[in-house]
């Protein structure tokens, strides 16, 4: 009986230390690598970029344009002007976030969802792109005027799909296809409807500093449109816990709708905005 039990023990001991290497031998043989810092932040310029922050983090954006640099002296090129948007966004787990803006620009509110689909990875699972998926919903409060628009009037709603590769530690890339839904509208020169196809870029100068560019093609405007496709360049600098970004664009609006809908100002006709972008990140949640 003793034997049984000595022999039933060293074969217990036998199996848990094959298990344990197979385990180890599993994890070695996974030598996956995800890419990290596609882009420095959740914004590329004034759209998103695929990044999304991490469980428990909390991004703080504060966006500024001023006026266009071709109203001359009058204005200091501009600089007497002032749009502004305040935004946050949280982390929910490390692939899913939610956010909330205020534009100053038609006082208007965005809120948001964005979940990261797969992520870039080579190695023993390889994935050639990092996929994001958002879904905004914008609302244009009442001013004090009286407009007659009813609050379904006043909604717009956006959904976009961000696919992106860092193709080396100093060069990323972006295309991203997207919708924006507007309930009310200028039959006479605005759809309802209007779709976009965004191309974005990055390029890591330094250590701290790196330019990005962004481009809002749009495949579907009105023919009697008064608007452009909103253009922008950017230099970002790192500061320790914050990204400064200075921006030039020919678009004053910081969220979907404005960018691919209501850029009025042409860049090519010296229509540029001059702006920033500073962001910052707290740990506010615990990580796993």
């Amino acid at each position: 009986m003793k034997r049984l039990i000595l022999l039933l023990t060293f074969a217990g001991h036998q199996v848990y230390a094959q298990d344990d290497l197979l385990s180890e031998l599993e994890k070695k043989s996974d030598d996956t690598e995800y890419a990290f810092a596609t882009f420095k932040g959740t914004r590329v310029i004034n759209g998103f970029s695929v990044e999304t922050k991490g469980k428990g983090e909390l991004e703080f954006i504060f966006a500024h344009r001023f006026g266009t640099l071709n109203e001359g002296s009058y204005t200091l090129w501009g600089l007497d002007d002032s749009f502004v948007r305040l935004g946050l966004e949280y982390g929910l787990t490390d692939r899913l976030g939610i956010g909330l803006g205020r534009t100053s620009i038609d006082n208007t509110i965005d809120s948001y969802l964005r979940y990261k689909l797969f992520r870039q990875s080579k190695g023993t699972s390889s994935f050639p792109f990092t996929i994001t998926v958002a879904g905004t919903i914008n609302y244009k409060t009442p001013s004090t005027k009286g407009e007659a628009l009813t609050s379904e009037d006043r909604i717009a709603y956006v959904g976009q799909l961000n696919l992106a590769r860092k193709f080396s530690s100093k060069f990323s890339a972006q295309l991203t296809p997207m919708i924006v839904h507007r309930n009310t509208v200028e039959q006479s020169y605005e759809n309802n409807d209007d779709a976009a196809l965004a191309f974005a870029a990055r390029y890591k100068v330094t250590k701290s500093v790196s330019v990005s560019g962004e481009y809002n093609y749009r495949l579907s405007p009105h023919t009697d449109s008064p608007y452009f496709d909103a253009i922008g360049f950017g230099v970002d600098i790192e500061t320790g816990g914050h990204v400064f970004q200075l921006v030039f664009t020919n678009t004053r609006g910081m969220f979907d709708r404005w960018v691919v809908a209501e850029t009025s100002g042409d860049f090519f006709d010296g229509d540029i905005h001059f702006g920033f972008n500073i962001t910052r990140v707290f740990q506010i949640g615990k990580r796993k």
